[in-house]
Parts: C-alpha cells; sequence; structure tokens
C-alpha cells in the first residue's frame, strides 16, 4: 500500500449515521404501510444499472539477476529479467449508456487486462472492451458486447452537492456481489492527496473496502453524481474516509473517450497555488480560498484571455473555486477548444473573464521531445512566430546546449515550425544532427544538437 492512501479494485461508500429523524432528513421513500422509511424504491431502480467486473490479464515483473549469476556470465550480464505475470482482479462499473452498452469504472480497475467480464445484477455475464482510458484522473470507458435489455443510471450535477446531502454507494465488495451503503457528503473538492495527478474528489463517510472502485455515488433520489475511487485507511480498511470522482468531471472526460478515443485536455496555461490567509491579507485580496495565478504562460489561453499574475480564480462556469489543485483538475477535464467562464478577483475587484482553453500541446516539457531539451518548458509563442522557452533549469541539458529563456525556436534545419506538435515532428523526422533555428531578441543564431536516433 502506498503511503496510508489505497486504491481497490472495488470500493463501497457507507456511513454509521443513524437518523433519529429520518423522514425531516429529506429521505423520500416509505414502505407499504408508509410507516418506515426506506431507500428500496429507488434501488430497485437504479441497481441494475451497477456491475461486477472481473478481469484477466498480465503484467511485466522485473526481478533484479544474483551477482553471482552476472558475474558467471561476465561484465555484459543483464542486471535483472523481465518477466510476464497473469493476475485477475474485481472491480464495479456503472452503466451511462444502455443504447450503447458504455460502463464507467476506474482505469485501475482494467488496467493491463486482456480479459474483461461484466456481470450484471440478473446474473448475465457480457464479454466488454476498452473504448478510451485517462490515467490522470483514472477513469476508463468500457463498452459491453452484444448488450440487450441493460439500463442505465440517470446523471447528475456533482457542482449541486453540498456537504451534508445523503449519498448512496453501489459495488461489489470483496466480491461478495452487489453492496449498498449510505452516507452523507463529507466534503468537496478534496486534493493533494497524492492518488491521482488529477484530483478533486467528493469525500464521504462511506464504508470503503476492496472491489468496490469503480462503483456508483448516487443521490437519495437515484441520480450518479461519483464514481467510487478510493479510501484513506491506514490498513486498507474502512475508517470513515472515501473519496469518489465527481460525475461532472466523469462526464467531461467520457465524451472525448466517446468522440476521440482518448482525452483531449484542454490547457488554460498558468501556474500558481492555492489562496493562502497570509497573502490574501498582504494583497487585500477579500476572500481566503481560491487559486492564486503566479505566473501566466506566454501565448497560452490565459494570456490571451487577459489573466494576468496576481489574479486570483475563484470559479469555473459558476463553480466555486477552493484550492489551485482543484482548479487544475476542473480544467484539465474539459476538452480543447471549449469555451469557459473564469470568476476572478483583481485588484479586490470581482470580474468575469471568457476563455477558450488551449490543447496540451501549448505548453509541455520539451524533454518529451528530446533528452537534450531537458529542462526547458515551451509554449507557442505569440502571434504564432514559433515556439518560445518560457522557462528554463540552470545547468540542465537545455541549458548547457545554449538555450536561454526567452528564445523562441522557429525552425529546425530551417524547416519552420509554428507548433509544439511541428517541433516534435521535425526532431523525430531528422537522423544525425539537428540545427534549430532560434530567434534571440534581434539575432538570429543555429543551436546544434544531435538525434539520439
Amino acid at each position: 500500500m502506498k503511503r496510508v492512501l489505497a486504491l481497490f479494485s472495488a470500493f463501497v461508500i457507507v456511513t454509521s449515521a443513524t437518523l433519529s429523524s429520518p423522514v425531516s432528513a429529506g429521505i423520500p421513500f416509505f414502505g407499504k404501510n408508509d410507516e418506515q422509511p426506506t431507500l428500496a424504491p429507488m434501488l430497485e431502480e437504479v441497481t441494475p444499472a451497477v456491475v461486477n467486473i472481473s478481469v484477466k490479464g498480465k503484467r511485466e515483473v522485473r526481478q533484479r539477476l544474483p551477482d553471482a549469476l552476472r558475474f558467471f556470465f561476465g561484465p555484459n550480464a543483464p542486471r535483472e529479467q523481465v518477466r510476464e505475470h497473469p493476475f485477475q482482479g474485481l472491480g464495479s462499473g456503472v452503466i451511462i449508456d444502455a443504447e450503447n452498452g458504455y460502463v464507467v469504472t476506474n482505469n485501475h480497475v482494467i488496467d493491463d487486462a486482456t480479459e474483461i467480464l461484466v456481470t450484471l445484477k440478473d446474473g448475465r455475464e457480457l464479454d466488454a472492451k476498452v473504448i478510451g482510458t485517462d490515467e490522470r484522473s483514472d477513469v476508463a470507458l468500457l463498452k459491453i458486447e452484444n448488450a440487450e435489455g441493460l439500463s442505465e443510471i440517470e446523471l447528475g450535477k456533482s457542482s449541486e452537492l453540498r456537504v451534508g446531502d445523503f449519498v448512496v454507494a453501489i459495488g461489489n465488495p470483496f466480491g461478495l456481489g452487489q453492496t449498498v451503503t449510505s452516507g452523507i457528503v463529507s466534503a468537496l473538492g478534496r486534493g493533494g492527496l497524492g492518488i491521482e495527478e488529477l484530483e478533486n474528489f467528493i469525500q464521504t463517510d462511506a464504508a470503503i473496502n476492496s472491489g468496490n472502485s469503480g462503483g456508483a455515488l448516487v443521490t437519495l433520489d437515484g441520480k450518479l453524481i461519483g464514481i467510487n475511487t478510493a479510501i484513506l485507511g491506514p490498513n486498507g480498511g474502512n475508517i470513515g474516509i472515501g473519496f469518489a470522482i465527481p460525475s461532472d468531471m466523469m462526464n467531461n472526460l467520457v465524451q472525448q473517450l466517446i468522440e476521440f478515443g482518448e482525452v483531449r485536455r484542454g490547457v488554460l496555461g498558468v501556474r500558481g497555488n492555492d489562496l493562502t490567509h497570509d497573502v490574501a491579507q498582504a494583497l487585500n485580496i477579500p476572500v481566503n480560498r481560491g487559486a492564486f495565478v503566479s505566473q501566466v504562460i506566454p501565448g497560452s489561453a490565459a494570456a490571451e484571455a487577459g489573466i494576468e499574475s496576481g489574479d486570483v480564480i475563484i470559479e469555473v462556469n459558476g463553480q466555486a473555486i477552493r484550492s489551485f489543485s482543484e482548479l487544475g483538475a476542473l480544467v484539465g477535464s474539459i476538452g480543447s477548444g471549449q469555451d469557459i467562464e473564469l470568476g476572478i478577483i483583481r485588484d479586490s475587484e470581482e470580474m468575469t473573464v471568457d476563455v477558450t482553453l488551449g490543447s496540451q500541446d501549448t505548453a509541455v516539457t520539451a524533454a518529451a521531445i528530446h533528452p537534450a531539451l531537458e529542462g526547458a518548458t515551451l509554449a507557442v509563442a505569440s502571434g504564432q512566430q514559433g515556439i518560445e522557452i518560457t522557462e528554463l533549469e540552470e545547468r540542465s541539458p537545455a541549458a548547457r546546449i545554449g538555450l536561454e529563456e526567452g528564445d523562441i525556436i522557429q525552425g529546425v534545419n530551417r524547416k519552420r515550425v509554428t507548433s509544439v506538435a511541428d517541433l516534435r515532428a521535425a526532431i523525430e523526422d531528422k537522423q544525425g544532427v539537428i540545427a534549430l533555428n532560434v530567434k534571440r531578441g534581434d539575432s538570429s543564431l543555429f543551436i546544434v544538437l544531435r538525434n539520439a536516433n
């Protein structure tokens, strides 16, 4: 287990809270005699859309070779060997589109699987295939083959949740079969946990156990508002702190997976951190929570929209922003080219800014393009003049070959490049020596690097 955070192949959300006055608490359903509150009518509608997922596959396992064996084979002997080991796993999933057989689950439930079997509540077992995954947010979309007579869960708006709302979780803990539990929303916008790269979790006091990841978190009227994902537990068991991916975030990602087979993530183009009380007081900012912008990347969507360093982003499309990680998760789940409205505070005044999100191509780490460029951060220069070095680490490989912050790469071997994709393609196509055509202030120069290929 990594730290005290656990991802399970399946996961359920429960609470130990008892309701002394359940009717006044808002539970809307009653039994036949209208005397005892019950969630049974809602669950009878919803539970057929929650499925059990079993997977099989093989994973590579690296094993260090004994020193004696390496000595026997000499200095050129490999230091480790790679073997494939079979694995099996269990999890949960949610049918969100009965007509097309689409099932949402967690990426870690089906990662590396070569066989995926979906078991419905009525006992039917159906094969499924992967449509697309997003490892950074731990979302995966499956399609059930030859599906007929499926049920689906209506999608709710997680942005409308409030702390204290009652929720119900459905999943497959420990492979027992479908299990239903209940709880409340304990917190919203949880991030910085180190579970996923993009974190904007709903926290609940649910009892979460192994086997429930990918299961449904629903409201009392049976609408899907989260995909159960992980727990906080020192021994892998429930301590009443569980996390679910919000339905709004999941739906943004799923729509991209359906359309493109991949996530084409939107990029705002800002750097910053959480707004603290000290910073708010020093800058006379009338709020204590939000995403403080310390830097705007030149040529980015934020720069084009007029976002400035020192701005505090407090809303995205009307949804409150509590931290910089929450801003990153929300924007990162929205597709590139999409229009969003940001609520910001500038000079103690609230205002709104319309932004058209860029793509991941607008700002990347250069090491992904060529090892000699490691330490540089790239972005499209304003006016599409080339690729600007927006940041450069001291004594990095990129600095050692002569690049400087503010340089604009305009070509590769005299072939013009106007996007990061152009630069990547031009370098990949070249063998041997590569000459970057660089503009530095009013001067032009060549910087030579050798292709690792």
